[in-house]
């Protein structure tokens, strides 16, 4: 285990599927709450963490909406983003796509750009400071109606240069992608590269849906995909990456147990399968921890586990040349080369 885990922490990584606002950790989130004069429902950092017992994706939204009350200033979205990239240069990980939910600032008053100038700031730091290349996927809530992600697409469309694609993202069941085929279609004509988190909760005909609806180039999570054999047939063979979260799983009750994971059936059946944090404050990990769990639970082989680091690299928005760089330092790794 030891060697594995040494493996783990050597191979350079991406990142695919980090909610920002799910980084903030709870001392972070008590030292904003200080900072902008905010009044949290709970006494302590440890009973914060206490909270932290959800029983299904509902749950913690509302916690995880909560702790987004503390982000007000811009410079508050720059010390949450900068903050995540650091750990993030800590497992290796060369290269984020990094989600946020600009309706969940914005309906609070917070500007559109306060938000994004903010994040946008701390990527360029780390890029030069800590080495780790990051970008970012605005999602839309899927709670809210299409109306409103079309107004917050339009604010997108100001800051193009800052944003390289859209998602979709909280409560799924109830919520299938078609709601948003109309501003899919634009953020699509607009250049942006699309994604959907579809059959976490929901079945696999929402993972359909925003395979043939939306259009995305990935699919976030995917869990239930394998309870449609044709769904399964057709990942595979359009090699369409699911940027699963194994840790995100468990705390959310998607699985009772890690064993049970249905990582391995998925590369039993030739998906491709990334391995991400989600919203790691929350559930208990980031992305080297995500990594030991599964595959500590399903024993996974050396092989196995640079495949879904390989997985991660190709499924990227990185260039060919920069992908090429990172299989070339995973080869050098894994033969054993300093």
């Amino acid at each position: 285990m030891h060697d594995t885990n040494n493996l783990i922490q050597r191979l350079p990584k991406c990142e695919l599927h980090i909610h920002i606002e799910g980084s903030l950790e709870p001392e972070l989130m008590f030292a904003l709450a200080n900072r902008n004069g905010v009044r949290l429902p709970y006494a302590s950092v440890e009973a914060l963490r206490q909270a932290y017992r959800f029983r299904n994706l509902q749950d913690f939204l509302d916690i995880y909406y909560q702790g987004m009350s503390v982000l007000i200033a811009e410079q508050d979205f720059y010390d949450l983003a900068f903050a995540y990239l650091q750990r993030a240069r800590a497992d290796n990980v060369r290269h984020v796509e990094m989600f946020f939910d600009p309706q969940g600032h914005t309906s609070r008053g917070i500007p559109f750009a306060t938000v994004i100038n903010g994040l946008h700031r701390a990527i360029v730091d780390a890029g030069r400071e800590l080495g780790v290349q990051a970008s970012l996927i605005m999602c839309f809530l899927r709670h809210l109606d299409e109306a409103d992600a079309e107004k917050t697409l339009d604010s997108a469309l100001n800051f193009r240069d800052k944003i390289v694609g859209v998602g979709l993202d909280s409560s799924e069941a109830g919520h299938p992608p078609s709601k948003f085929k109309h501003v899919f279609g634009r953020a699509r004509d607009a250049g942006f590269f699309l994604t959907a988190h579809a059959g976490e909760e929901g079945p696999p005909s929402y993972v359909w849906e925003a395979l043939d609806l939306l259009g995305v180039g990935r699919i976030d999570h995917g869990n239930r995909s394998l309870d449609d054999a044709a769904l399964v047939g057709r990942l595979a063979r359009e090699r369409m990456a699911l940027t699963v979260c194994p840790l995100s799983n468990l705390r959310l009750r998607v699985i009772d147990e890690m064993i049970h994971h249905p990582l391995r059936r998925m590369l039993d059946k030739g998906l491709v399968v990334t391995v991400n944090s989600d919203d790691p404050a929350y559930f208990g990990g980031y992305v080297n921890d995500n990594y030991r769990a599964v595959s500590g639970a399903l024993s996974l082989t050396t092989q196995e586990i640079t495949a879904i680091v390989r997985n991660g690299i190709l499924a990227s928005l990185m260039t060919e040349a920069e992908k090429n760089d990172t299989l070339a330092d995973v080869d050098r790794i894994v033969a054993g080369s300093p």
